[in-house]
């Protein structure tokens, strides 16, 4: 015999599974299922468009890893959708170019594009450097485009050639050019200009080359950091951080210390203006301050901000070293001369010097003038004898060098020092990162107080960072005091600030300023997708307003449903009760056929 079964499934099945039931509670129950489903189907596309626009600190907070780790994975250079930039940093040592890449602008007109450094088909930055600096052309200008020919050749190579022409080229010079008299200056940049259009079709024109002062070069490399960290978004309003602008949304940015070998560089964003000041810091202050808006629209003021920026030469580790030394030659050789010693003239009576670890000998030779020395490792002595080389003013608004510096609120800044700020705390010490005072003083001092031997065999046995070398061991005793008397006397931080991060990589990725300086010369480019993109974005808007209320436009339909079932059930209960008293014998039939087989199979 055939096989029967009976599906208990829902309401829309009984119009297949029972043939028996009346045609008017057929046509009824499925009616009800057809209606159900698409109801169903609608409350859950509110419930996922919903959670779309509405996601959590922490779902953003996890995107944004991902698009870090996307960093490093290989540009896809068929991707047609990408444009390219280039910048080449033509310093005093060398010169370097940048390959950047960003989609197209998202329609937002708050946020920057999402500017990133090319990576080649093995995940390694597209980057190449050579040697010596753009300012050894300064007698042969005519060969200024030759010397950067290897760069451009190898930027050509990797920027599909259809984007050759929509890739802005920017090539900008530093310290190196900066020390040339400027006629050689304009005739190392006329010929670039000249010459290198015609070998590359990149898009490059007169402006787009130039010698950059060092304030452009901080507040480009404070525009990088920030825009690294994400400082500069804008949709975030449940971040706790707290806002130096009055403006709805805003982050708050970090500054950044950086102190090379030869300059000490120092960067934040400053709330006040400098209209409130005395007439000679006011002048002072305009000078180093730089306000700019990186928004694409100047009529917009989101992006505007306001910038307090120092270059300070000769405040470098290394050559605070050599001052340091000349002033010790210089006060050793006097006092012998005054009191008929004779004090480091030979390795038997060398000076105790206290920036040097204990017993470690050194020799200073100025002008064949020549000083004997010996490590002492008093910490604190060194510092002292330090103190005049901040060369600080009595003003309280001074920093290094009579410098005015805008004031700083402690309580609610944060600050990235980089160069021998992480050095000093990393690479012997090995406290880097979260920068605490006296957690520094005291192993900077404890380091001071050991044996040159000591330090050497510890060396040997690899105890500190793989970069730490020889000359580090040697100077880290002056370099921490030096860095310890610049921050905290010199730049007046606290010695219990907890703000400050010392780092030499940000998420993993070394951030120059160049990607500062390509955020900023392409702040307008994306009024070209807003302007092509405006039905689109007036479409997104209106979505982004909508779901604001996405949670009331769920409960409303969610009650809409359910009241819709109801009256509807409701219905049908009537009509059966109207059946049921024309028809009973017919509703007692179906009930004998159908009930019984519920759960039952005849077989054979």
């Amino acid at each position: 015999m055939a096989r029967i079964s009976f599906s208990y499934v829902c309401p829309a099945s009984w119009y297949f599974t029972v043939p028996t039931v009346s045609p008017f509670l057929r046509q009824r129950v499925a009616f009800l299922g057809l209606f159900f489903i698409p109801c169903l189907l609608l409350l859950l596309l509110i419930m996922d468009l919903g959670h779309r626009g509405t996601s959590s600190p922490r779902d953003r907070q996890y995107e944004r890893y991902l698009a870090r780790v996307g960093d490093l994975e290989a540009t896809n250079t068929e991707d047609p959708n990408l444009n390219y930039g280039l910048v080449v940093d033509c310093g005093s040592s060398g010169s370097r170019i940048f390959v950047y890449f960003w989609p197209r602008h998202n329609g937002n007109p708050h946020d920057l594009l999402d500017i990133k450094q090319m990576r080649d088909r093995n995940s390694q930055p597209v980057v190449k450097k050579i040697k010596p600096g753009i300012s050894a052309m300064a007698n042969t200008p005519e060969h200024a485009s030759d010397y950067l020919r290897p760069l451009l050749s190898f930027a050509a190579a990797h920027v599909p050639v259809k984007k050759h022409k929509e890739t802005p080229l920017y090539i900008l010079c530093t310290a190196g050019m900066r020390l040339l008299p400027e006629r050689q200056q304009l005739a190392i940049l006329a010929d670039l200009v000249k010459d290198l259009p015609l070998e590359f079709d990149f898009l490059f024109s007169q402006s787009q080359a130039e010698v950059i002062s060092g304030k452009q070069e901080g507040v480009y490399a404070w525009i990088g950091i920030n825009f690294v960290l994400g400082r500069f978004d804008h949709e975030d309003e449940s971040d706790t951080d707290t806002s130096l602008d009055s403006a709805v949304g805003r982050r708050r940015t970090v500054g950044i210390l950086d102190m090379g070998g030869a300059s000490l560089q120092i960067a934040y964003e400053v709330p006040t203006s400098a209209s409130d000041l005395p007439p000679k810091q006011e002048e002072e202050a305009k000078i180093l301050l730089a306000e700019f808006n990186l928004g694409c629209d100047v009529q917009h003021t989101e992006h505007v901000y306001r910038v307090y920026v120092t270059t300070f030469l000769g405040f470098g580790g290394n050559f605070a070293r050599q001052r340091y030394e000349e002033l010790v030659l210089n006060e050793t050789l006097n006092k012998n001369r005054l009191l008929g010693q004779k004090t480091g003239l030979s390795p038997d009576n060398p000076f105790l010097d206290p920036c040097l670890p204990v017993g470690l000998t050194d020799v200073v030779e100025r002008n064949s003038q020549v000083l004997h020395v010996r490590g002492k490792g008093d910490w604190a002595t060194c510092r002292a004898m330090l103190s005049p080389l901040l060369a600080r003013s009595n003003t309280s608004q001074a920093s290094l060098n009579g410098i005015y510096q805008s004031p700083i609120d402690f309580n609610n800044s944060e600050f990235y020092g980089f160069s021998e700020f992480f050095y000093c705390t990393e690479d012997v010490l090995r406290i880097g990162g979260r920068y605490h005072g006296p957690t520094f003083a005291k192993a900077a001092q404890d380091y001071c107080g050991m044996a040159w031997s000591v330090l050497a065999q510890r060396f040997k046995n690899g105890l500190f960072s793989s970069h730490a070398d020889e000359h580090r061991l040697k100077y880290q005793c002056f370099k921490s005091a030096w860095m310890y008397q610049v921050l905290h006397e010199g730049f007046h931080f606290p010695y219990d600030y907890p703000n400050l991060q010392t780092a030499q990589l940000v998420y993993d990725r070394e951030v120059q300023w160049t990607l500062g300086a390509i955020l900023y010369k392409t702040r307008f480019l994306p009024l070209r997708d807003l302007r092509q993109g405006g039905v689109r974005q007036s479409h997104g808007s209106w979505l982004r307003l909508s779901f604001v209320y996405n949670h009331y436009l769920f409960f409303a339909c969610t009650l809409v449903v359910l009241l819709a079932i109801a009256l509807y059930l409701l219905h049908i209960h009537r009509i059966h009760r109207r059946q049921t008293r024309a028809s009973a014998p017919l509703d007692l039939l179906w009930i004998e056929q159908v009930v019984p087989m519920i759960g039952v199979q005849v077989g054979p």
